[in-house]
């Protein structure tokens, strides 16, 4: 079994994969850092793991619309050394980002009081 370091906002994650994986385990980590690029401008300080999961929710809303359109879901085409400095963000995009955001922090409000 290997191993690789994956790097999500500045931080680092061991992932175990089956040998030979490792490259596809990168380029999927890519998808990740670019929706944390994307989130880090606007989320305000939450948690790591509210974070991780505000992430997991905008890979689940792209994957939900890629087969809602069956257009195929975006994949990275090689490793980038860093992310842009400043990535473009459509105003549909951010509102559907802030609508998203508002959902999590409601939910964690209500997983918070019990």
């Amino acid at each position: 079994m290997a191993q690789v370091i994956i790097s999500i906002n500045n931080r680092e994650y061991p992932i175990a994969c089956e040998n030979g994986q490792e490259a596809r385990i990168m380029q999927l980590s890519q998808i990740l850092e670019q929706k944390a690029q994307m989130l880090k401008d606007f989320s305000g300080r939450i948690s790591e793991s509210m974070f991780l999961a505000m992430i997991g929710i905008l890979v689940a809303d792209d994957l939900f619309e890629a087969r809602k359109s069956s257009a195929p879901i975006a994949q990275p085409a090689q490793p980038a050394p860093q992310p842009p400095a400043a990535p473009v963000v459509d105003e549909q995009v951010m509102h559907r980002l802030s609508s998203i955001l508002q959902k999590l922090q409601d939910l964690s409000s209500k997983i918070e009081s019990i």
